[in-house]
């Protein structure tokens, strides 16, 4: 589990793509303080798991399908990804319960700017933005994020909006490197999955 609070920037440092499985090796500083073989660690906002673990870099494996329902697959050598451990239970949950499992991709379909923060609007797929609410949280390539608007129903291509304050800007892909056209990972809250899944049963 993790909450969505992006603890560095690391670097595509390779990429060994296999019969069913790639390899991507990153290279990090803080990530690796206490990282082992073994544990998750998020790569922009997908949970995965170490395989290799060195002192300046760590290795994960991520199958065909993974590749295919997230932006990982269009990795290349040197792309800034973002890093966060998982949640220890004694921390504290800054952002929100991120599982770190992708529900799909989004659009960036513009930026502007408001003042030193910057707001972001995000095309969604068709259907999932039925799980995504005005001040609600949602990640975006693993960014804890809460939402600020949303797309009236019926509104094709959905879309939500976020605000980015300059510190986020500074510290995350979403922030430095996101263009309009780009595509982004989406978790939504896992809570209103839940809720959708009891109704279904009950009716």
């Amino acid at each position: 589990m993790f909450c969505g609070i992006v603890e560095e920037l690391g670097v595509v440092d390779s990429l060994d793509v296999g019969d069913g499985i790639t390899r991507i090796a990153v290279a990090a500083h803080k990530t690796m303080a206490d990282l082992a073989v073994g544990d998750s660690v998020a790569l922009n906002g997908v949970c995965l798991t170490a395989v290799e673990v060195g002192p300046h870099r760590f290795v994960v494996e991520a199958m065909h399908e993974t590749l295919e329902r997230t932006t990982l697959g269009g990795l290349g050598e040197g792309d800034p990804v973002d890093l966060e451990r998982a949640v220890r239970a004694a921390d504290r949950i800054d952002g929100h319960i991120v599982q770190g499992h992708v529900d799909g991709v989004g659009t960036v379909l513009s930026r502007r700017a408001e003042g030193d923060a910057e707001r972001v609007r995000i095309g969604v797929d068709d259907g999932l933005d039925r799980y995504i609410v005005e001040k609600g949280s949602i990640a975006v390539d693993g960014v804890s994020l809460t939402v600020t608007g949303v797309s009236p129903p019926g509104t094709r291509p959905a879309w939500f909006e976020v605000a980015l304050i300059p510190h986020t800007l500074t510290v995350t892909v979403l922030g430095a490197g996101r263009p309009i056209g780009s595509t982004v990972n989406l978790e939504t809250d896992v809570l209103a999955k839940y809720v959708e899944r009891l109704m279904e049963t009950r009716s």
